[in-house]
């Protein structure tokens, strides 16, 4: 079976959150399963695209409305990253070092749809799953079905993967004349409350949808920006699949990023020699209990209430919990993380930026994980916590409630709570102090939450069953 993944994002191409961490893992997984699986996505001017060599695969044209542009298609020959990994560039639009941020985003990422399927139209066998990923690539569906210089492909497959369904893409009808010629009989299919939605037309286009957990699934027909509606009325075609991680990546015993590396049986000795260098690093008591938070400093991953939650947990456990965060994201909740390492000195610090190696370090050294998220349609970073040994602390939301048992349960081995709120995360500080203090109990946390299965194997078998299922 050959399937097409196309995303904005790849890691370790270029990636902004975990659905790059997604498209870069999935492919691999598929092709070592015996399907052919590759990717396509901008060629954005990254480090990964000047430190590699390219080929020349294909070069073509479109128009984008009134606009006539060429496109041209490179491909990375040694397959490194264990798939065939192909980039588009346009020269005006995808030359560009960031993924999004940009005021013409809607014109890139139209484009680089455009000239997606207009490559793929012109192969000579056709495959037999376009798999796209989240609003930047959901109007492919539309186009190889009522475009008529696509229509050819109508038969092929499309899935439509959300991977956070607050981000939708929307435009006004007057970029409708972007999209190549098209039945305007369908103008439905790309509508939504009066402007052009390009997620809501991946969802009605598209041959199956999926999301990456199954929580998140039925929370999208409670809370979609606007498209609880259309999710409950295409439910029939949905289904929730649980993202992995890539063992291969984060395995605290081969990882190359920690100098301490541990297994199961030596997790305790292992942790504490990774804890050491971050405390020494970052100056912080290495006898209490280490709480970090890796990740987006935004709204959606409740970054804002972080500081004043650390603040009364600090002021109800007497200052007996370190704290140390990594991240960027909004500026003022940078500055007020930042104000703080002042204030709490010994017991808590901040590094504002992302460094991929740190946070290695931060996962084998930590002993709990703070994900007080208002949105978190999978997570990733409560299953890296997991395989290190570190214990998750997290809001009862999305794939959080779906990966993670809270201690006080059977078999529990995490720390969960209901609401975003500073008294809920600092309530649920509190009680990881507590049980730091029991040695067995944690022990026994570690070992059983480093032992769940949380790899692709399972999950390619999964996303194959939707596959066949299109047939």
């Amino acid at each position: 079976m050959e399937i097409i993944h196309v995303s904005a994002e790849c890691y370790p191409v270029a990636k902004a959150g975990g659905l790059g961490d997604v498209v870069g893992a999935l492919p691999k997984y598929q092709c070592k399963s015996g399907d052919i699986a590759k990717v396509i996505m901008p060629m954005y001017r990254t480090k990964f695209l000047y430190e590699n060599d390219w080929t020349v695969d294909f070069k073509g044209s479109a128009n984008l409305g009134n606009w006539y542009f060429d496109f041209t298609v490179i491909k990375e020959p040694t397959n490194k990253l264990g798939f065939d990994l192909f980039l588009i560039d346009i020269n005006g639009l995808l030359d560009r070092q960031k993924i999004y941020g940009y005021d013409d985003d809607a014109e890139r990422f139209t484009a680089f749809q455009i000239a997606v399927v207009s490559w793929i139209s012109s192969w000579e066998h056709q495959p037999d799953v376009v798999h796209c990923h989240d609003h930047h690539t959901a109007l492919i569906p539309f186009m190889m079905k009522y475009c008529y210089d696509f229509q050819h492909l109508a038969a092929v497959s499309t899935v439509v993967t959300i991977h956070n369904g607050q981000y939708q893409g929307w435009m006004g009808w007057d970029k409708s004349l972007y999209i190549p010629r098209w039945d305007l009989w369908k103008r439905g299919m790309l509508d939504w409350a009066g402007r052009i939605n390009p997620l809501a037309s991946g969802v009605k286009c598209a041959d199956k949808v999926t999301t990456v957990s199954w929580s998140y699934m039925d929370e999208l027909r409670e809370n979609a920006n606007g498209l609880e509606a259309l999710f409950e009325f295409e439910k029939g075609k949905c289904a929730g699949i649980l993202n992995g991680i890539d063992n291969e990546v984060w395995n605290p015993s081969t990882d190359t990023y920690i100098e301490n590396r541990f297994t199961v049986k030596t997790v305790t000795k292992g942790k504490e020699q990774n804890k050491k260098i971050l405390c020494d690093q970052f100056g912080l008591d290495i006898t209490k209990p280490l709480f970090v938070f890796i990740g987006r400093l935004v709204g959606e991953k409740a970054a804002d209430i972080l500081p004043a939650a650390i603040r009364t947990a600090i002021y109800q456990t007497q200052g007996n919990a370190c704290f140390l965060i990594l991240g960027s994201g909004e500026t003022s909740i940078e500055w007020e993380l930042q104000q703080m390492t002042n204030e709490y000195q010994g017991i808590y610090n901040a590094y504002i930026g992302y460094n991929e190696q740190l946070s290695h370090l931060i996962y084998a050294g930590a002993d709990f994980l703070l994900m007080p998220s208002r949105v978190e349609p999978c997570g990733l970073n409560q299953m890296y916590a997991m395989r290190y040994g570190t214990v998750p602390v997290v809001r009862s939301t999305g794939g959080l409630k779906d990966t993670v048992t809270d201690m006080g349960d059977t078999d529990g081995f995490g720390i969960r709570f209901n609401n975003a709120t500073i008294d809920d995360l600092a309530y649920s500080i509190g009680r990881g102090v507590s049980v730091y203090q029991d040695k067995k109990h944690m022990e026994w946390m570690r070992k059983y939450m480093m032992q769940i299965d949380h790899s692709w194997e399972s999950t390619v078998s999964e996303y194959r069953q939707v596959y066949q299922s299109l047939k």
